[in-house]
């Protein structure tokens, strides 16, 4: 199966089509290439880049110009994230389509479920 919960043993053992639930606090917060941002993947699939990801950032990351290359969902647990459009706090959701660009910014911190159709593509040289 192309699509899983990287480094997530207790899904070796289900069937091609069990359900796989996901306990969180078993997997490790992972750093980005972008400093003040982890993440715990909580399902993808490396050949389409579909992803379900917990984000964590510290306060004043920013993640920077960048493309969505196709529909990217957000749901905040905690903090604020904002662009130029606006700021969504927690139990705020947001998507974006496909095409759409900004630079995200967590002033005071943040952590969120982030869905991923497809990775995003970063504009700025050398991100």
């Amino acid at each position: 199966m192309a699509i899983e919960t990287p480094n997530y043993p207790e899904h070796a053992a289900l069937g091609a089509l069990d359900s796989r639930p996901v306990d969180p606090e078993k997997l490790d917060w992972s750093p980005t290439r972008f400093e003040g941002v982890e993440m715990k993947v909580l399902m993808e699939d490396k050949e389409t880049g579909l992803m379900t990801a917990l984000f964590r950032w510290q306060p004043g990351a920013v993640l920077p110009f960048h493309e969505h290359t196709d529909i990217e969902q957000t749901y905040m647990l905690e903090g604020r994230l904002e662009d130029e459009q606006g700021a969504i706090g927690p139990g705020e959701y947001v998507w974006r389509p496909a095409g759409s660009r900004h630079v995200a910014r967590a002033p005071e911190g943040a952590l969120m479920l982030s869905m991923f159709h497809k990775p995003n593509q970063f504009l700025d040289e050398g991100a």
